[in-house]
Parts: structure tokens; C-alpha cells; sequence
């Protein structure tokens, strides 16, 4: 019966929620993506530094 009652309230407020339409959908997801390369990026680059630091003082 809990079960039951549960489902029933997760219906009721799915109702309730807010989808973003195709271009907020868009916008977000480029906005993810494009910081996701400039952060690879960045910490490829620290890496590189990292690196080229140790064996210097190698």
C-alpha cells in the first residue's frame, strides 16, 4: 500500500515539473560541452608543465 501511495505522489509531482524546451536543451548542452574541452585543455596543459618541470629537475 506504501508502494502504491508513492508512485501516486511521484505522479502528482511530475505534473508539477518545468521541462526546458529544445533550445534551452541546446544552449545547456554546448555550454557542457565547450567547458568540458576548455577544462581537457587546461589540465593537459598543466600536465605538459608538470611534466616538463619533474624532468628538468631530474
Amino acid at each position: 500500500m506504501r508502494l502504491i501511495n508513492f508512485f501516486k505522489k511521484v505522479a502528482q509531482e511530475m505534473k508539477l515539473v518545468t521541462w526546458p524546451n529544445a533550445s534551452q536543451t541546446r544552449t545547456d548542452t554546448s555550454t557542457v560541452i565547450g567547458t568540458s574541452i576548455i577544462m581537457a585543455i587546461f589540465l593537459g596543459l598543466v600536465d605538459w608543465i608538470v611534466q616538463w618541470a619533474l624532468q628538468f629537475l631530474a
